[in-house]
């Protein structure tokens, strides 16, 4: 797992600073809830006034004086927006920095497969989501403790399970992009996580565009979809897993294949 350990070190800064700003920003709306919540008759009313602004952001459909519509809206933006953006900086440079770099022709003279390089480097990738994933949510968790407000269980593990997926996924499609470029695809990775999320959007304010729920993995995270029905949409994440697994498996058939310079 050398390798493994590299990327590891490699990404640690990049790691940090994410990790970092993503629960501090989380950790900063969950304690201005109590100072929201004595004005919570004027914000519904506002909120209820913007149409579909509301409806691109499911406010109108969750209760804004409670701590999970608060978090829904507020946390959530910032957890898919910011895991979003740094899964996919993450997946989508992974292989295509080696060439970059100019430092495949080194990593290619060693005695390892391009199976366990792709294998390795993917391994890397979920870890560092991972550890994201459980530092947020201890900080998260924390948060809401120190300002004595009863912690929704139940609701904010669904909420993080289904960005922690969200992740996964974009992270997959993002590490078989990178297998067909050859140099550095950050801003590719970038775009593709941020037309996701404005695919929500538009389905969210567009009935005629309900279908695009289906297509960006930001539709199965409408926390007020699972606030309401007390769990994640099963027909959506098997879509997600699938685009995921798929866009893994392109990747090993063509980077091992790969004509490397």
């Amino acid at each position: 797992m050398t390798l493994v350990k590299h990327e590891l070190r490699q990404g640690k800064a990049s790691f940090l600073i994410w990790t970092a700003s993503i629960g501090s920003l989380l950790a900063v709306c969950v304690f201005l809830f109590p100072e929201m919540k004595g004005q919570i008759d004027s914000i519904n009313d506002a909120f209820a006034s913007m149409g579909s602004f509301s409806a691109a952001f499911g406010m109108d459909r969750l209760n804004f004086g409670t701590l999970i519509g608060f978090y829904a809206v507020e946390c959530g933006n910032i957890l898919g927006l910011g895991g979003a953006f740094y899964v996919s900086i993450c997946a989508s440079g992974i292989l295509s920095k080696e060439e970059k770099d100019k430092t495949a022709e080194f990593l290619l003279t060693h005695p390892v497969s391009r199976t366990r390089i792709l294998t390795e480097k993917l391994i890397a990738v979920f870890i560092q989501i991972t550890a994201m994933n459980i530092v947020i949510y201890a900080l998260c968790v924390g948060s809401i403790a120190a300002i004595g407000e009863k912690i929704p269980w139940k609701e904010l593990d669904l909420i993080h399970l289904a960005y922690y997926l969200l992740q996964l996924e974009l992270a997959g499609i993002c590490f078989g992009i990178s297998a067909f470029l050859r140099r550095g695809s950050a801003g590719l990775g970038l775009g593709l996580a941020a037309m996701m999320y404005f695919l929500n959007l538009i389905a969210n304010i567009a009935d005629v565009a309900g279908f695009l729920k289906y297509i960006t993995p930001f539709g199965y995270c409408e926390a007020a979809d699972i606030v309401s029905n007390g769990g994640l949409d099963g027909v959506m994440v098997t879509i997600g897993a699938v685009l995921s697994i798929s866009s893994i498996t392109i990747a090993y058939l063509k980077y091992t294949k790969k004509d490397i310079h």
